[in-house]
């Protein structure tokens, strides 16, 4: 099952190297960005890090990891253009961690809101960062791992990337992010606050309409 999985990543990755390279040749007539300066921007990519949640076992000895900063992660928002060296972007997304089976999984999910700002050193590339803040963050489990729960409280990171535009609508980005998670749980009638980081690094396919 470890490299079941293994392969599953590799081929999630494979599809955005190729929606990327396709619509980058689809755009590649394009001569400049639209006249519009607010655009809508959708996207896709893969993360890792962050302190290990939870291990998955199978039976035939293999194991998986659920992250605090892994694996999958969707976006969708609006980019503003602000004049030829500035931009500012808002996204919603979801991001998992999953170790799944036959017969059970145990997920770790949570829905980032980003709010970015950016400087641009040329027409194909730039550079920014800027908030996130993390709603709903969840570990939980069924069938195998139905004894895995653990809700996390609401959290606020930080973010810097790159952006490569292969076309005006077409983008590359690398990016690194750094938040922390906290839970709160109760012994003897005490409080008590566990801290896990969830900083990740990832590489994400955008599409800009």
């Amino acid at each position: 099952m470890n490299l079941l999985y293994i392969n599953t990543m590799k081929k999630i990755a494979f599809v955005i190297a190729v929606a990327i390279a396709s619509l980058s040749s689809a755009q590649a007539q394009t001569q400049a960005p639209a006249a519009n300066p607010l655009r809508f921007v959708v996207g896709a990519g893969l993360t890792a890090g962050g302190d290990k949640l939870a291990t998955a076992e199978y039976a035939n000895g293999g194991s998986i990891d659920v992250r605090a900063g892994g694996m999958i992660a969707f976006l969708a928002g609006v980019d503003y253009r602000v004049n030829q060296q500035f931009s500012f972007q808002g996204t919603v997304g979801f991001h998992v961690d999953q170790a799944s089976a036959k017969n059970g999984d145990v997920t770790f999910k949570r829905f980032p809101i980003e709010v970015l700002g950016y400087f641009h050193p040329s027409d194909k590339m730039r550079i920014g960062g800027g908030v996130r803040y993390v709603s709903s963050p969840k570990l939980n489990g069924d069938g195998f791992g139905a004894g895995v729960y653990q809700e996390f409280d609401n959290t606020v990171g930080a973010v810097l990337e790159g952006e490569y535009f292969f076309s005006p609508n077409v983008g590359l980005k690398l990016r690194y992010v750094k938040e922390e998670y906290e839970s709160n749980y109760a012994i003897r009638g005490r409080t008590y606050t566990e801290k896990t980081k969830g900083d990740h690094v990832g590489i994400f396919g955008n599409f800009y309409f």
